[in-house]
């Protein structure tokens, strides 16, 4: 059999090969924002192993910290895979990854754009059509990348506030066009590209997209575009599937009587295209270096990744924006971190890099409650002690880790 396999060097050179036409339509307004030029520590492991050891702050079965970039490497584990075996965790254990899928869909769908079978400015509608109300202004597919589309907030869907309900919807099946219904009631919350909210829904139509661009599940395409071309063997797509396949971190919640409740199968239909992927440490460690590197898109097109939207665009709270086309932005001591966060019951992660690759970090840990803004606390610290400066002064910036 003839291996149908690219190269990365042939993959990269395929990508950029059809992008010269394409630099208007990537070129959308917005605001670059350079590497900082703060200088970094230098890495600490007794503190970072004090960091992962923590698993009350927040209640957590597991933690691991991979730190790569050329400023340094170091790697940790804490707490166990399994509460019943008490198995520790590996660096080889696979865990959900939440909406750091994002980041693996914005990437497929810019390289659609890339070989012109998209644009950025096409109406969602020209390519789905029946899918958003024809009452709606249109959203186009930079609006679902950069969470400027507008759309409203979903009706009549479970929305779980204790550990027991969540099992009561555990295996509750939505196909994706049953999911987006749910948020065609009522009007645009605002005109697409006026403002900023970060919505799952988003990307829920960017993998309808993929879909239907390319003919097939958009897992399947994210196979073939990211996952082969970088080897990434233990990144999976799970569709339907509604179990962790192989050695995996299992999730729990700590149910009312104080005991935990395995929450590892599940079904994630609802985050279909939005959180639905699973992966390890390592492989997106690899999959954000090899991004950042130029690998997977043309300059133009990758360039829209560190570029959020113009200032006059506003998060609902007035805060500024800090979603740019499938990254956020965090600024920790003066250090400037794109990357992505993500999150599912029993599972909370977040991947991110300066721009120039000094240091990057991904960690996931495996917190106990039902996603509580408490969770933040361990990336917190980790991005603490990755950035602050080398005289031990914290420096006061934006570093929403949602």
């Amino acid at each position: 059999m003839t291996s149908t396999r690219m190269s990365r060097r042939a993959f990269v050179g395929a990508t950029l090969a059809g992008t010269a036409a394409l630099v208007a339509t990537a070129a959308l307004p917005g605001r670059s924002a350079a590497a900082s030029p703060t200088p970094l520590p230098p890495l600490d492991p007794a503190a970072l192993r004090a960091a992962i050891d923590d698993l009350e702050h927040p209640p957590s079965t597991a933690a691991q910290l991979r730190v790569g970039g050329t400023a340094g490497d170091w790697y940790g584990a804490s707490g166990v895979a399994d509460v019943g075996t008490r198995r520790p965790v590996t660096a080889h254990d696979k865990v959900r990854i939440g909406s750091i899928t994002k980041v693996f869909v914005a990437t497929v769908v810019l390289q659609l754009v890339a070989e012109g079978r998209v644009g950025l400015e096409t109406p969602v509608r020209s390519v789905l059509p029946g899918l958003l109300p024809a009452r709606f202004t249109p959203v186009t597919v930079a609006h679902l990348l950069n969470h400027t589309s507008g759309l409203p907030d979903h009706v009549g869907v479970p929305e779980p506030k204790t550990a027991e309900e969540v099992f009561l919807h555990r295996f509750d099946h939505w196909t994706p066009r049953e999911w987006v219904a749910t948020a065609t009631y009522g009007p645009l919350k605002f005109a697409p590209g006026s403002r900023q909210e970060y919505r799952g829904i988003n990307y829920v139509l960017a993998g309808l997209l993929i879909d239907e661009l390319t003919g097939r599940p958009y897992g399947k395409a994210v196979e073939a575009r990211v996952l082969r071309p970088l080897e990434l063997a233990h990144t999976t797509v799970p569709g339907d599937d509604t179990r962790m396949p192989g050695r995996h971190v299992h999730g729990y919640l700590a149910m009312a009587d104080g005991g935990l409740r395995d929450i590892t199968t599940y079904d994630q239909s609802s985050s279909r295209g939005e959180g639905d992927m699973i992966s390890t440490t390592s492989e997106l460690d690899l999959m954000l270096a090899a991004l950042f590197s130029g690998e997977l898109l043309p300059p133009e097109l990758l360039e829209l990744m560190f570029t959020l939207p113009p200032k006059d665009v506003v998060m609902p709270d007035g805060s500024p924006a800090r979603y740019s086309t499938g990254l956020q932005r965090a600024v920790v001591n003066g250090v400037t971190l794109w990357g992505k966060t993500g999150e599912t019951y029993g599972y909370r992660n977040a991947v991110f890099s300066t721009r120039d690759q000094l240091r990057r970090f991904t960690l996931a840990h495996h917190p106990t409650g039902v996603r509580n803004a408490a969770d933040s606390q361990l990336v917190a610290r980790v991005a603490d002690l990755l950035t602050r400066s080398p005289s031990g002064h914290r420096v006061r910036g934006s570093a929403p880790w949602v």
